[in-house]
């Protein structure tokens, strides 16, 4: 999908991520260990009060996402316009929608960034980011990524995306055996039926799920399949248990040969925007005017049950290539554009448990940078 603007090109890759007093903020706070960039001025934002920022360290599942009143922050136009890509592995999931909304109706281009949404797998695009040929990839922390960093890559996960409803059964789903139930079913050596392999941050959660029924991802087998086959495969006992998306696990949702055993944890997104070194470091200014225009398109249509306003469905549906039923069978997400204290250290337990990260674990600091989104909401770190 391209939607052309009149303006000069930013290019960001996307991956199938508060009032305060003036002051200043490097790009090196919240996240960032190397030279630090020259301080920025963080100035009040009208319409972000003090729910447009919330404690990192708050992980309750109860936790309101940080908001601002609808349409703000307001746009700043940059002085020079900008052209950005945005490129992704799928443009019909409905994490991407914020994006996809964001350059319908204009929220990018108020900044002056013309924004182009390209189609480009993590690992094709995660090198290109690195070298800055690309500016951005709407993706998240995956090992591939924290082995890159740890490689030397100038990358930093800088906006998060979206954490489930708690209604949700999206996640781990097993067939149960004589005398299991969901409270009492033993993982270890059964066989996992996903599209996502060991170094996906889902493994986090995954991990954790195995764990309370005796398994772990290091005590249980793997098995990728494509996307229309993970149910397939579950259902026909190909596999013994898979981790299943929305809405596909409403096919199973109610049967009594299936038990969910968790999802993505509630409150907490893991995944979102990674800047490289043209956003980081040569073009900030860029780089928080995007951010803007995201925060700014979540407060006006994403706030909170977006699903419950047919109208809205309907323009997704469309954006999104789907059918208005489909979208409408599962609870809205909660976007969230902040990033969670700890949760890259998380998931760098679960790579570590698989077996496929590399080297140390690469510190929160060098791989967080929390300040482009507190300055787009006024926010003093």
């Amino acid at each position: 999908m391209r939607t052309h603007i009149p303006f000069t090109r930013i290019v960001v890759l996307v991956t199938a991520s508060l009032l305060g007093a003036a002051g200043c903020a490097g790009h090196d706070s919240g996240g960032g260990d190397g030279a630090a960039a020259a301080p920025r001025t963080v100035r009040p934002v009208a319409g972000c009060g003090a729910g447009s920022w919330t404690d990192p360290a708050d992980l309750a599942p109860g936790r309101k996402a940080a908001r601002c009143d609808k349409g703000a922050p307001a746009a700043r136009p940059l002085t020079k316009n900008r052209k950005i890509t945005v490129a992704t592995g799928t443009l019909s999931a409905e994490y991407v929608a914020p994006l996809q909304v964001a350059v319908a109706k204009g929220e990018f281009a108020k900044e002056g960034l013309d924004v182009e949404l390209r189609v480009l797998p993590t690992p094709d695009a995660l090198p290109l980011l690195a070298k800055g040929d690309v500016d951005a990839q709407w993706a998240a922390p995956e090992a591939a990524v924290m082995n890159g960093i740890n490689g030397g890559f100038d990358i930093k996960w800088v906006a998060g995306n979206f954490s489930p409803d708690p209604a949700s059964k999206s996640g781990l789903w097993v067939r149960l055996k004589d005398g299991e139930s969901a409270d009492h079913v033993e993982m270890a050596g059964r066989k996992l039926g996903t599209m996502i392999g060991k170094g996906s941050v889902i493994a986090y959660p995954m991990d954790t799920s195995l764990k309370k029924h005796g398994g772990g991802l290091d005590r249980i087998s793997f098995q990728q399949l494509g996307s229309a086959d993970v149910l397939t495969a579950l259902q026909n006992g190909g596999v013994d248990s898979a981790w299943l998306l929305d809405p596909i696990w409403r096919k199973v949702d109610g049967d009594r040969k299936y038990a969910f055993l968790g999802g993505q944890p509630v409150g907490e997104p893991l995944g979102g925007l990674l800047f490289g070194p043209t956003l980081l470091n040569k073009d900030p200014d860029a780089g928080v005017a995007f951010l803007r225009a995201y925060i700014r398109t979540v407060n006006t249509y994403f706030a909170g049950d977006y699903k419950s306003d047919p109208g809205f469905v309907a323009e997704l549906a469309k954006l999104l290539k789907t059918d208005q039923a489909t979208l409408r069978s599962t609870p809205s997400m909660r976007m969230d554009w902040e990033i969670r204290k700890g949760t890259t250290d998380r998931l760098q337990e679960a790579y570590a448990d698989s077996g496929v990260s590399k080297g140390a674990s690469v510190p929160e600091a060098k791989a967080v940078d929390r300040a482009m989104y507190a300055e787009a909401v006024g926010h003093k770190l």
